[in-house]
């Protein structure tokens, strides 16, 4: 069995047909997907998404944060409101952890300072509540661990990761764990290859960050989007560069993903004892 660590389920490409992709990940043995909110003002969409889907995904369960693409655009009042539905979640069952918070250094012109703002005061928040942390860490590996080192946070993950084995081996002794998906499958990523290799298998997750991030059979296809019912597919790839059995690492990785997220375990556990 299989889980999905990152995956914007309320994209507008799934919008039109989110119940059959939902159902289709569900048919590939996939049995809990993340959805990571990007800003504090849909956080009831999510809610109300996540509860609407539960019979046909009881391992679906979501985050709540400000992604660092989604600051310029947000305020104070939007950390406020985030505080207030973060407290309103914590007896959520489906409610795991902090996200997608973090730093992005890649996009140009983006307020390093307005995003470091941003990032700290929802750090904050994690550490006040003993949340986990989902995090993008888009060229700002360094920075994001300085301020983790500031704080008391026991877990959490690292969405995406691409940096160095040192940055990677900082971040699992802060109790990260490492997301991976469709990049890792390009024969040209090999610093990514790399890692997935090379890094303790206790330190790794399987995710799609669906529909973005498309495997690389779907670039040959002509498919458009990434979707969830690939991480079966991306996990098979992911033991192959382990030389691993793909039952072994699937439950490895099933394993790390409720370690890094320990409130999805309320909804995982009954389903994995089945």
């Amino acid at each position: 069995m299989w889980l999905d660590t990152h995956c914007h389920l309320d994209a507008p490409e799934f919008a039109s047909h989110l119940g059959e992709v939902i159902e289709a990940a569900a048919k590939n043995q996939v049995q809990g997907i993340l959805l990571p909110a990007v800003k504090s003002s849909n956080a009831a969409n999510i809610r109300r998404l996540v509860a609407q889907y539960a019979a046909v995904m009881p391992g679906l369960v979501y985050t709540l944060g400000i992604h660092p693409l989604y600051v310029e655009q947000s305020t104070q009042a939007d950390l406020d409101l985030l505080v207030t539905e973060v407290k309103g979640a914590l007896q959520d069952p489906c409610f795991v952890g902090i996200g997608e918070i973090g730093l992005d250094y890649f996009v140009e012109g983006l307020d390093r300072t307005r995003q470091a703002y941003f990032f700290e005061q929802q750090l904050d928040l994690a550490e006040a509540y003993d949340l986990p942390v989902v995090m993008h860490v888009r060229r700002s590996q360094d920075a994001i661990l300085k301020a983790l080192r500031q704080r008391r946070i026991r877990s959490g993950i690292a969405h995406a990761f691409n940096g160095s084995m040192q940055q990677a081996e900082q971040f699992i002794q802060l109790g990260f764990k490492l997301g991976f998906g469709g990049a890792a499958t390009y024969t040209r990523a090999l610093q990514i290859r790399r890692l997935a290799t090379q890094l303790p298998l206790s330190s790794v997750v399987t995710e799609t960050d669906a529909p973005d991030i498309p495997p690389a059979w779907l670039r040959e296809e002509g498919v458009a989007h990434n979707a969830p019912q690939f991480i079966p597919r991306i996990g098979a790839e992911l033991a192959s560069l382990r030389q691993m059995n793909i039952a072994d690492f699937a439950a490895a990785s099933w394993s790390n993903a409720v370690s890094a997220l320990p409130r999805w375990s309320a909804t995982l556990n009954p389903l994995r004892s089945k």
